[in-house]
């Protein structure tokens, strides 16, 4: 690890502008192995700062609100895309204006806008999403196919007379896999919406592969997207986010308090309920840097976050050494999602934003204060 810590506020993210590059070089031999085209998908992942980086390598982002798509027709090149499951009145006309896709989630909102996309005279590809009702999630909180999800179009609910402007279908099924369940799932679309696929200029296979984890079969995944297009002769779409970051980025935390309750704890600057609120809803257990299980090492200790929320626990960890007030925690793997889902909860701060590269070292991007917080609240 090659970043100066010591220069960093704490607590800080900080990206590794090597470890991006090194992701998006995965990426784009994806693409250029394929013909495929992949985007960012920014919920996972918006550090502005990386867009012009990024958009050397992607040809552009995809968003899921009017925010996110204006964030990304401003700071990269390419194109911009976008799905809701509904989408706000008072925002369709300018949503239009930026978009290059629109990916509706039912046809009764297709229905509702089109004439809006019709009468903008924009060349605006329109899509719809479909749920094969196939996934191999197994927590529901993240599966868009269970039984009543609110996510897109079944077989039986399929309108094909309403399909006049339609370009393109979209599906996004998965979270954290591996190809081999993305070619299962390609399977199972093609069986039942192929009918509709090749009536269509493109279909996207949604988010939820992680491209870029040491152990993804990327063979699997270029025959998948080779299968459809040269079935269907339509252009195929990816959306990974957290692949594009996956395992670039740190969060760096200070040590600020040590008691014992029955077991060592230690109190950090950093929370899980603000800067990494996946380790409480996914849950999951970032890893820190020099670190342990519980029992591994000599010392082990429950750390803590310094709001009165408590269950702000990241979790128990051992070291060679006592933890001491002062002392650095580097978390690992903490660009995608931690970054764009942190709050002020208990008026904590959020975590400046930094990156770092060969060329230009570390460099303070971004950092927060008083301001930030107050300004939220009215």
């Amino acid at each position: 690890m090659n970043i100066d810590i010591k220069s960093l506020p704490t607590p800080s993210y900080v990206v590794d502008e090597t470890l991006l590059k090194k992701n998006l070089e995965t990426l784009k031999y994806v693409i250029d192995q394929t013909g495929c085209k992949i985007l960012l998908a920014q919920k996972a992942f918006s550090m502005f700062e990386t867009y012009p980086l990024i958009g050397e390598y992607l040809q552009g982002t995809t968003a899921s609100s009017l925010y996110e798509a204006k964030l990304g027709r401003e700071e990269m090149k390419g194109e911009v895309h976008i799905f809701s499951p509904a989408y706000r009145e008072d925002e369709i006309d300018e949503i239009i204006s930026l978009c290059d896709h629109m990916v509706f989630n039912s046809f009764s909102q297709w229905k509702k806008y089109r004439g809006k996309v019709k009468a903008s005279g924009k060349k605006l590809e329109c899509g719809l999403r479909i749920n094969p009702e196939y996934s191999e999630i197994e927590t529901d909180l993240y599966n868009p196919c269970i039984p009543g999800s609110r996510f897109g179009v079944t077989l039986d609910q399929f309108e094909p007379d309403e399909l006049e402007g339609i370009d393109g279908l979209h599906f996004h099924t998965m979270c954290e896999q591996n190809s081999d369940v993305l070619e299962r799932t390609v399977k199972i679309v093609d069986e039942e919406f192929g009918m509709y696929i090749s009536k269509m200029k493109w279909i996207n296979f949604g988010g939820g592969h992680h491209i870029t984890r040491p152990d993804y079969d990327i063979e699997t995944l270029i025959r998948s997207i080779k299968f459809i297009k040269d079935k269907y002769n339509i252009d195929v779409y990816l959306e990974p986010g957290e692949a594009v970051a996956l395992n670039t980025g740190y969060l760096v935390s200070k040590v600020l308090d040590t008691l014992n309750n029955g077991m060592d704890i230690a109190i950090l600057d950093t929370s899980a309920a603000c800067h990494m609120p996946d380790v409480l809803e996914m849950p999951y257990r970032p890893h820190i840097i020099d670190s342990g299980l519980p029992g591994e090492k000599e010392y082990t200790y429950r750390l803590g976050g310094p709001t009165c929320l408590a269950g702000d626990v990241i979790g128990d960890y051992s070291f060679d050494k006592p933890l001491n007030p002062g002392d650095t925690l580097i978390f690992c793997d903490m660009a995608h999602y931690s970054m764009v889902k942190n709050n002020t909860f208990n008026g904590v701060g959020l975590p400046a934003i930094a990156i770092w590269s060969p060329e230009k070292g570390t460099r303070v991007i971004k950092e927060f204060g008083y301001e930030d917080f107050k300004m939220r609240l009215s």
